[in-house]
């Protein structure tokens, strides 16, 4: 039993005014799906496109029902608020996306605690909180799926050497879905992953990571909307504990051109971290 559509479900996606996040709510919208954004950007911000207002249009325009609400994941009571308002509007939650997240890349000596917290507030502690608000609603949804945009979980020193604290923090979203994938698995909310086998041409990447060279060599975000897509309606029930690579699901889903998600088609494309 897979839908192959996202008609009519609800979705409740963290940090999705910009990027991965966005191109998640977008392929969803494009089936007629009701999305809401629980992110924090309400006025426009000079380095960063787009707002939750601006993120809604968007996806009203592509044929779904958005709701804004202005979230900060790091603090429970909006977060309650958030998936309450979510559930009265649209009459339930059947999928939330954990895409929220936050990056400082750097080592031991290097990295802030101030940015440690942010990470780990942000990145673990908001996947869990979010996670643990949605599943009374999840609980009762048709085919509920929970997915985290966290890596595969490699234990290998190398994905850790550089930046502990990030990598610590990503992990601990992808450790979510290993525990709450078996939790959960007799009641049938799926719990996967998603991540991008190359760099994606985000906000992030652009300011913190690498410029444009590095934007030049990545892809668009709309692989992970269409990977996110392809995982969201398969059967909670059959699908659930996978920590999936985009480009390796895709190809499995059929898809052979590439290029349509290169930013500039033919050049080399950046790994991500992780795979």
């Amino acid at each position: 039993m897979s839908d192959s559509t996202l008609k009519g479900k609800t979705l409740f996606i963290t940090g999705a005014s910009r990027g991965i996040g966005k191109a998640i709510a977008l392929r969803a919208a494009r089936d007629g799906a009701n999305v809401a954004i629980a992110a924090k950007t309400v006025e426009p911000h000079p380095k960063l496109p787009g707002t939750i207002h601006t993120a809604v249009e968007e996806i009203e325009a592509a044929g779904g029902k958005g709701l804004a609400v202005q979230t900060d994941i790091r603090y429970e009571e909006q977060v309650e608020a958030a998936v309450e308002k979510t559930a009265e509007t649209f009459g339930g939650i059947d999928i939330l996306v954990n895409n929220a997240s936050a990056i400082f890349l750097a080592g031991t000596l290097e990295t802030p605690m101030k940015r440690y917290d942010l990470m780990h507030s942000v990145n673990v502690r908001g996947t869990y909180l979010c996670s643990q608000k949605c599943i009374p609603y999840l609980l009762k949804a048709d085919n509920p799926h929970v997915l985290n945009l966290s890596p595969p979980l490699n234990m290998e020193a190398r994905w850790f050497a550089g930046h502990v604290a990030y990598t610590m923090a990503k992990f601990g979203m992808s450790e979510c879905v290993l525990g709450m994938a078996a939790e959960f698995k007799d009641r049938g909310i799926a719990f996967n992953a998603l991540w991008p086998r190359t760099t994606i041409a985000t906000a992030a990447v652009q300011n913190l990571l690498g410029g444009d060279e590095m934007v030049r060599r990545s892809r668009k975000p709309d692989i992970m909307g269409d990977a996110a897509h392809a995982i969201l309606t398969r059967d909670s029930k059959t699908c659930t504990g996978n920590f999936f690579v985009d480009e390796d699901l895709l190809k499995e889903e059929g898809v052979t051109d590439f290029d349509q998600y290169a930013i500039t088609p033919g050049t080399k494309l950046m790994p991500d971290f992780f795979v």
